[in-house]
């Protein structure tokens, strides 16, 4: 029965890298890399939030990622944070 819950995952995990393809660069250079490298080790809210963060619209994600304004919801502002400080470490 667990092969059933892998496959599973490794479908939905598919389908996450394959939405964080969005079509405009700058995105897909902060989202590609880090559903790859970061999203299979994050704790399950986080891995919750960044699922809801791509639902978002393409234009929001644009303007929370270049900084210029921050979302209204406490989870997506978390996970937003934890994409840019993985490019941009202090």
């Amino acid at each position: 029965m667990g092969t059933t819950d892998s496959m599973t995952d490794d479908r939905e995990y598919k389908r996450l890298v394959w939405h964080s393809r969005r079509g405009m660069l700058e995105l897909d250079l902060l989202l590609v890399p880090f559903v790859k490298e970061a999203y299979p080790s994050l704790p399950e809210a986080d891995q919750a939030r960044y699922r809801s963060l791509i639902e978002c619209e393409d234009n929001d994600l644009f303007a929370w990622f270049m900084q210029r304004s921050r979302p209204e919801d406490p989870d997506l502002a978390r996970i937003v944070d934890l994409i840019l400080q993985r490019v941009q470490p202090d």
